[in-house]
């Protein structure tokens, strides 16, 4: 991995994801507007961005289309839309493929029919052979494919490496590190990452990071696993996404040395789009129930739920998350 550890100049290895709206779509049902998805767009394209996540490939027969905004179908002509064939922008398209969830053979076309480039095929360590197969069929019909190995906290080191091991053999460009619940520490993504790195150097791919803000170390675990080798970082803006949402764009942008990315469109477009977003009552960010599940590695529904109901009982809350353990 080019300049692994080297904080002084920056790595062209390096690439930035937006997962604003895939990520953020879980706080608001995917309900964004047309004019909030393609001014992120175009912040996107004059931040220097490289790749920006549009939403998930859901199976149409499985999730309610009118209980979800069409961001997570992500239908062809729905991007299209917004980036029209996205020619010289530099900016790439991308979408979430979830094992399960997704009819990959009929909702996933030609590339050559698709103004999409990547696919992340989204899985948890034991559906990874039917992740595998999803990836083999993108990277047939000509996609750029990551492979994200989800709630990687509660693996074990040798299903770890097992699991790294059949990806590596496979055909994916990435692997992703996706700390799901916001449970792991700067010294915990440092090993892990040390791990997938050193399998991404043996079969020639690249490796990702993912984080969840649970604990307020989504943007330090994103670093730290930047100066281990990974290359592809995930952020959204204003930290928007599930619970206590992620990695921040506007401190990763404000962290890379890379001259390519610029912070003041990213800062325009929550003037313009976040801070309305929250004045309308969307919730989401660091709050004591996410530090909780976070803190006793447990999916944040619970917390979810809990803030909902604009509870305050802290400690009785931590007690029952204390007794599921």
């Amino acid at each position: 991995m080019a300049n692994k550890g080297d904080l002084l100049s920056y790595r062209p290895d390096i690439k930035v994801m937006d997962c604003t709206i895939r990520d953020g779509g879980l706080v608001n049902s995917f309900f964004f507007s047309d004019s909030f998805v393609r001014d992120l767009y175009k912040a996107n394209i004059k931040a220097g961005v490289d790749y920006m996540e549009f939403g998930y490939k859901a199976d149409k027969e499985i999730f309610d289309t009118t209980k979800f905004g069409k961001w997570k179908f992500c239908d062809e002509e729905s991007i299209y839309e917004i980036v029209g064939d996205n020619k010289g922008t530099g900016l790439k398209v991308s979408v979430m493929a979830d094992v399960g969830r997704t009819n990959f053979k009929q909702d996933i076309i030609n590339k050559k029919d698709s103004v999409i480039d990547m696919v992340r095929v989204a899985t948890y360590i034991n559906t990874i052979p039917a992740a595998l197969e999803m990836v083999e069929h993108c990277k047939l019909m000509g996609y750029e494919v990551t492979l994200n190995i989800m709630a990687i906290s509660n693996a074990t080191e040798s299903d770890i490496n097992t699991a790294l091991e059949l990806i590596g053999k496979s055909c994916v460009d990435a692997i992703y590190l996706v700390d799901s619940f916001g449970s792991l520490y700067p010294e915990q993504i440092r090993r892990l990452a040390d791990t997938y790195v050193a399998v991404a150097e043996r079969y020639n791919k690249k490796i990702g990071i993912h984080a969840h803000n649970n604990q307020q170390l989504a943007f330090a675990n994103t670093i730290e696993s930047l100066t281990r080798g990974a290359s592809y970082l995930d952020a959204t803006v204003s930290s928007l996404g599930r619970g206590a949402g992620n990695c921040p764009m506007e401190l990763l942008l404000g962290f890379l040395k890379n001259p390519k990315y610029k912070l003041a469109p990213i800062l325009k477009f929550i003037e313009n789009h976040i801070l309305k977003l929250k004045a309308d009552g969307v919730v989401w960010g660091y709050d004591i129930p996410y530090l909780l599940t976070g803190r006793l590695n447990q999916h944040p529904r619970d917390a979810i739920q809990f803030v909902s109901e604009k509870r305050t009982d802290y400690a009785d809350f931590y007690q029952y998350l204390f007794d599921k353990v």
